[in-house]
């Protein structure tokens, strides 16, 4: 019975992720791009470097309500997407679609930032703020606020899909992961990776946004530079069969490509592998990133919605594009037959001895554990929403047990529901952005018009 029960879950996890829902996603992001973007082409591109400006305090105000800055706003939502998707679905898009499955990947990583670029300044125009300045932000409350009290009941099944979501993907699946990959490398007994990731959650969780904001500020520049600095030394040493490469990739988008094991990626495999896993690991669509940009300091929404909008850029664009780089140009992906995390690492391998067995699982630990303190502020701000204060603290105490179970327990079905829970987040979103559309359109018109005749407060320190 349990058996059958845990396939179908599986079942409801392909349909929920299915090419349906990626089309959804990919159509809207293409839709808000340029009907946001107007005669200059899509938001992304026309907001890209003042969004740069921003995170650089170029506009700050320090009367501007919110409790962190753009910066730390971009890193804590980054934290959330950086994860071990970027080590290891990577993998398993070249191995499932492909090398042309990188470019779908990159394209929806670029069409995903309007989205994003959507739902943080929703999050912003329409968060509420307690006297004591305490933010409260996301899709739960411009559904409510923007939508009105008629659309609560979406509202709360937005808030209970993200509150379950978090304790699956984002929580016991990287725990678990994170134990195992410590474990092969290095001997380290699952159950005590469990016990300090629960503790080190606990020390950031307990402390709010705030202290979540600061670790995550210093972690995950530290933890992707390194990353990226380790990613330029392999393609480095194979650098002149980059060019070559980009061709392949762009070729193979369009046909069928041979991969490992004489196995065929036709163009259909490409495309779906790339859009959806790209999808899936920079959140475009999903509304969680909105709540980490909702308690930025700031009066203009728009302001919020173009440092967010950078987001995918960095996670898709830049990050998981270098780890492809790294598969290909070491050509591992031909040969070996390991996916995943694994298959990452013997990239690294076969150009620095070692550095991939030292390396990988370090890095893969310290963006699995960003991820993991990010989420459990998106959990317990539904919680927030749903029961109030009092359903925060024991939001906060089994969020943290389950990271400890997770290491030692990795249950499917767990995780197939969470999949689940999160790919629904999808819809109730979607939704609201749709039909906010004439507030994104209007707040997007007037604070550019008042960008291009220097209107606006700027910030010499």
């Amino acid at each position: 019975m349990l058996d059958n029960f845990e396939k179908i879950l599986a079942q409801l996890v392909n349909y929920i992720w299915g090419l349906p829902t990626i089309a959804l996603l990919i159509t809207s992001g293409l839709f808000l791009s340029f009907i946001l973007g107007g005669l200059k082409g899509g938001i992304q591109f026309k907001a890209f470097f003042h969004g740069l400006q921003v995170i650089r305090g170029k506009y700050d105000h320090p009367d501007d309500p919110g409790e962190i800055s753009h910066f730390q706003a971009l890193m804590t939502a980054l934290s959330a997407t950086i994860g071990l998707g970027n080590i290891g679905i990577v993998a398993i898009i070249i191995k499932l679609g492909g090398p042309g499955a990188i470019f779908w990947m990159i394209l929806a990583g670029i069409i995903g930032m309007a989205t994003k670029y959507a739902e943080s300044t929703l999050a912003i125009l329409f968060r509420k703020i307690d006297k004591d300045g305490t933010v409260h932000g996301g899709p739960m409350y411009y559904i409510e606020k923007g939508l009105g009290k008629q659309f609560k009941p979406m509202a709360k099944f937005y808030a209970f899909s993200i509150a379950i979501g978090s304790f699956g993907i984002a929580n016991m699946f990287q725990t678990n992961q994170s134990a195992v990959i410590l474990n092969e490398s290095f001997g380290i007994p699952y159950y005590i990776t469990g016990l300090v990731m629960m503790v080190l959650a606990a020390i950031v969780i307990i402390g709010g946004i705030k202290r979540i904001a600061k670790v995550t500020s210093l972690l995950v520049p530290i933890m992707a530079i390194s990353y990226i600095i380790g990613c330029f030394i392999i393609i480095g040493h194979h650098i002149d069969q980059v060019p070559e490469l980009i061709i392949l990739v762009i070729k193979s988008a369009f046909s069928d490509t041979a991969i490992a094991g004489g196995a065929i990626a036709t163009m259909h495999m490409a495309i779906a592998q790339g859009i959806k896993r790209a999808c899936f690991s920079n959140e475009a669509g999903l509304g969680s990133a909105a709540i980490a940009h909702s308690a930025a300091a700031t009066k203009e929404p728009v302001r919020e919605g173009v440092v967010a909008l950078l987001g995918p850029f960095i996670d898709t664009v830049l990050i998981c594009t270098l780890t492809a780089l790294v598969i290909l140009t070491t050509g591992v992906w031909e040969v070996s037959d390991k996916v995943g995390v694994p298959l990452t690492a013997q990239a690294f391998d076969s150009v620095i001895s070692g550095f991939g067995h030292y390396f990988i699982p370090i890095a893969a630990t310290l963006f699995a554990f960003s991820t993991l303190i990010s989420w459990s502020y998106y959990g317990q701000s539904a919680s927030y929403y749903l029961f109030g204060k009092k359903g925060v603290t024991p939001f906060k105490i089994i969020f943290c047990g389950a990271a400890f179970l997770g290491s030692i327990w990795k249950v499917q079905a767990v995780l197939d529901f969470s999949d689940i829970m999160t790919g629904l987040m999808i819809f109730p979103n979607l939704v609201a952005i749709w039909l906010l559309l004439p507030h994104l359109k209007k707040q997007t018109n007037r604070y550019f018009t008042k960008l291009e005749n220097n209107e606006f407060h700027i910030n010499n320190n």
